[in-house]
This record gives C-alpha cells, sequence and structure tokens, in this order.
C-alpha cells in the first residue's frame, strides 16, 4: 500500500464530491482524510487515500476527467508536513506555560525528523471543557490532550474516561477536581507537562508513557 494525498480545485455545486470519491473508489482507493476548506473562485477538496496497485498517475488523470475539475495535484500529506498533535486547553495563563513546555521539546525533536506540532485552546466551562474533550478524538492525527487549569472536574471527568477508552492519552495538571483521578498522568508543573507530552508521542525519545499511568509529579 502507498500512501498519497492530492488537491483538487473544483466547482461549487452539488455532486462535486461524489464524483472525485468514486474515481478513488474505481481505483480501489482507501480514502483516509477528506477536508473542504472552501475558496475562490473554486472550491478546494483535499484527499489523503492509500492505493494497493492503482498507479498514481492514472488516478490523477481520472480525477482531472471528472466534470467541474479545474485541476488536479498531488502534494505532501498533512501527516508528513505538522506530524502528530497534541492539544493543550483550559486556563489561559496554565495553557501558556504547558505551549511553552511542549513548543520547546518539540523544536528539539523535529530538527532531528520528527514532525510534532501543538495546538492551543484557552477555554473555561464544565459543559464547554467537556464537549470540547469529546472533540478531540474527531480531529486528525491528535495523539495526546493536556488539560491545564486550576478546577476541573464532574463532566469533564467523564469525558477524559471516555476518550481514554478511544486511545487518546491525556495528561492533567494537578489540580482540585477528578480531572487528574480520570487522567493517565497527573504533572504538577505546566511546563514540565508540556515537555512530558512531547516526549510520550515522539519517536525520538525514550519515555513510555504506559509505564507512568496513574502517577503524580
Amino acid at each position: 500500500m502507498t500512501s498519497h494525498a492530492v488537491i483538487a480545485k473544483v466547482s461549487d455545486r452539488p455532486g462535486m464530491l461524489h464524483g472525485l470519491t468514486k474515481v478513488l473508489a474505481d481505483h480501489r482507493a482507501n480514502i483516509t482524510y477528506v477536508d473542504i476548506p472552501g475558496g475562490e473562485p473554486h472550491l478546494t477538496t483535499y484527499f489523503e487515500f492509500t492505493l494497493e496497485d492503482a498507479p498514481l498517475d492514472a488516478v490523477l488523470a481520472d480525477l482531472r476527467n471528472v466534470p467541474g475539475v479545474a485541476s488536479v495535484v498531488e502534494t505532501p500529506s498533512f501527516a508528513k508536513i505538522y506530524g502528530k498533535r497534541i492539544i493543550v486547553m483550559g486556563g489561559g495563563a496554565q495553557v501558556g506555560q504547558v505551549a511553552l513546555g511542549a513548543i520547546s521539546e518539540a523544536d528539539r525533536h523535529n530538527i532531528r525528523g520528527e514532525r510534532i506540532s501543538v495546538d492551543t485552546i484557552p477555554l473555561v466551562g464544565e459543559q464547554e471543557l467537556a464537549a470540547a474533550v469529546r472533540s478531540v478524538v474527531r480531529l486528525p492525527r491528535v495523539k495526546l490532550l493536556v488539560l491545564a487549569g486550576a478546577l476541573m472536574g464532574g463532566e469533564i471527568a467523564e469525558a477524559v474516561a471516555e476518550v481514554r477508552k478511544q486511545g487518546l492519552y491525556v495528561i492533567s495538571l494537578n489540580m482540585a477536581g477528578s480531572v487528574p483521578d480520570a487522567a493517565d498522568l497527573v504533572v504538577s508543573d505546566p511546563v514540565q507537562a508540556g515537555v512530558m507530552a512531547v516526549m510520550a508521542i515522539a519517536d525520538t525519545a525514550r519515555f513510555d508513557l504506559m509505564r507512568q499511568l496513574k502517577k503524580r509529579y
């Protein structure tokens, strides 16, 4: 199986996505990610897919022949450019400190060939944070979530338990509330939490989060 990514500029009209995906299906391509960010004067449709036998040139040619398609070009995939993602959410001051550690550590690994990106969202409120936690698993390439705040519990802890069951690692700052008990790892220093988050998902780091489960630092 070979992995590919393409960008198609298409007319903004009904049936365009069906026409593109039909071509991919005809070539037995397995679509792994789709994004339609929009734009003028044409919509931009981005696909990531794998091919087993079909040559990419034949796929590109058939995609370009779909009515309404202005252009189709191969492009590096998001995984190659942005790589694995860490999401940091919670109180603004704590989020900023976690990001400081995570970005500094990610830079150290990225210059050695890794691709790790850090996304942040300052957010308050139990319902808002619980919804955001549950939504993280729908984002592409996310490997780990850091919850940074002074007080988190209730429905947020329930959301943490749900996403952990879906395979997402969760690091929590040592804070009041039930979220630290629900997380995989608890770290008191926010900068250190960011560093450990990157080390937990970096292939170039010797740090096994599974050996640290339910520990507090």
